[in-house]
């Protein structure tokens, strides 16, 4: 009798993928990945950081640890593009439809990405980790996105009755 081989499920592979993808990231605060999916296929994947062919962080330095600004806040003096952001442009620049797929995030999005995600057609976003931006649970509530976390440690994966919420000094 053949040994039976352990196998990921697919939410747990997808997330494997998407960390994997964070460790590209060029952020100094945070490392973050996104993968696409559809029909079990990963269409684009992205992560955080500055745009193709501008410094990094690293050598530019951050703005706006700089100024102390929390997470959550001030997105618009950051040099870099999240990975959602990333992910999206990503299929756009090889002519991919992203419409009816999956995003698997490390963390969840922000009201910026949150809004990205609704008009680019994604129905479904599967998260690791929180992120202290309420307005985008609000959004992807209101556009009915059916929201998942998968606890990458424990293996589970869960649907969200409550929005991911978490404390602002959870993430300084």
């Amino acid at each position: 009798m053949a040994k039976k081989v352990k196998r990921p499920n697919w939410d747990e592979y997808f997330m494997r993928v998407a960390f994997l993808v964070s460790e590209r990231a060029s952020c100094l605060r945070r490392r973050v990945g996104a993968v696409l999916v559809k029909d079990k296929q990963i269409l684009a994947t992205g992560y955080n950081g500055a745009p193709s062919g501008i410094t990094h962080c690293e050598e530019a330095g951050c703005l706006r640890e700089q100024l102390k600004v929390p997470s959550g806040e001030r997105h618009e003096i950051c040099r870099g593009l999240h990975a959602e952001q990333n992910v999206i442009l990503q299929a756009a620049r090889h002519g991919v439809s992203v419409r009816g797929s999956v995003l698997y995030i490390t963390n969840a999005p922000c009201s910026i990405c949150a809004k990205m995600i609704v008009n680019a057609g994604i129905e479904e976003i599967v998260v690791s980790d929180h992120y202290p931006d309420d307005m985008a649970q609000e959004i992807l509530k209101e556009a009915k996105i059916k929201l998942r976390r998968h606890n990458i440690s424990e293996g589970k994966t869960q649907t969200e009755e409550e929005p991911l919420k978490a404390k602002r000094g959870d993430w300084l």
